[in-house]
């Protein structure tokens, strides 16, 4: 799991602990931990006691966010890690609006996608 520094941190505006994600997927905790295994989210060490955590925007209406993990795996392929990924998904692209998370979350993974995958370029 990753650690992340202050600066990516501050990006993610908040963070859900694994069990609370899987009680609002309705599966076990070890589902999630298999979800964040597989690359389909992304946890980090953070807090005083090192817990994994997931950013909220991850998760809506009790789902993981639709395209997220097709978006995670086209950064991945480019070679970011994971906090690089988290970084480019909280920090604002005025041509997006917004930040490519929220992007997800409302439903404009295209426009994500297109833009991860012209990193590659």
């Amino acid at each position: 799991m990753t650690e992340i520094d202050a600066k990516t941190d501050a990006l993610v505006p908040a963070w859900l602990h694994l069990p609370d994600i899987a009680e609002m997927l309705d599966v076990e905790v070890t589902r999630v931990r298999q979800l964040v295994k597989e690359g389909q989210l992304i946890a980090v060490r953070r807090g005083e006691n090192r817990t994994l955590q997931v950013p909220a925007a991850f998760i809506k209406d009790d789902r993981v966010v639709k395209g997220l993990s097709g978006t995670l795996t086209l950064l991945r392929d480019d070679g970011f890690t994971d906090e690089e990924m988290l970084e480019w998904l909280f920090t604002p692209d005025a041509s997006l609006p917004g930040t490519p998370a929220q992007a997800l979350a409302e439903n404009r993974g295209t426009e994500v996608k297109r833009r991860a995958q012209a990193l590659a370029v």
